[in-house]
């Protein structure tokens, strides 16, 4: 269910931008990016396209309106002013557009203050891919006053020493990165510890 209503949210400005266009050259101009954008959204939607998903949706909803109003823009200098039917279809898909934006808005909005209270774990995507050889045995979740963490316990196939199995996973550093770029402005960081017995990797919000 969640995924027909993620590919219905991002053809709703291609279904709007087919219903107010007047010319073909720049219907299927504007009509072609709005639907090139729909689909890189499915595909961080889906998981093909590593992207932070609230992010994405909030650029999203904000560029299609633009992108329509510069089409109905270059329609109206190469068109007469349209007909009195065209004018309800307009307001409509303000509607429609107007309704999509504040929805993401609150959402985004809501998002943002749950994450605050850093009460979720880094995802387990944040511990892999492994490099060859290496693989994790077990994987948790802990918290703290800093807030949650996720674990994994990570062992060699060939026999790799602890300091080994590290070097091979390039942690002798911890490191970090950014989570997202508007909503989650919190860095993912990722390190590597000897515990004498096993090598831990560990995923945190720096």
């Amino acid at each position: 269910m969640l995924i027909i209503l993620g590919i219905l949210f991002a053809l709703v400005p291609v279904v709007v931008w087919a219903v107010i266009a007047r010319t073909r050259p720049v219907g299927f101009a504007i009509g072609g990016m709005l639907l090139v954008g729909a689909s890189l959204l499915i595909s961080v939607q889906r998981g093909w396209i590593d992207a932070p998903r609230p992010d994405v949706h909030l650029v999203f909803t904000a560029l299609a309106p633009v992108l329509i109003a510069c089409g109905a823009g270059l329609e109206g200098r190469h068109e007469d002013s349209p007909p009195p039917e065209w004018i309800p279809r307009r307001n409509g898909a303000i509607g429609w557009l107007g309704m999509q934006f504040a929805l993401t808005l609150v959402v985004g909005i809501l998002y943002a203050l749950m994450i605050s209270e850093g009460s979720d774990a880094p995802p387990s995507k944040d511990l892999t891919p492994l490099p060859p050889g290496l693989s994790i045995v077990n994987e948790g979740i802990g918290c703290g006053s800093g807030g949650c963490y996720r674990l994994a316990t990570v062992t060699s196939k060939d026999g790799l020493s602890r300091p080994e199995i590290i070097r091979e996973l390039g942690l002798q550093q911890e490191s970090c990165r950014p989570s997202g770029w508007l909503l989650d402005w919190r860095d993912v960081c990722v390190g590597a510890r000897d515990n004498g017995e096993n090598v831990t990797v560990y995923v945190s919000w720096g």
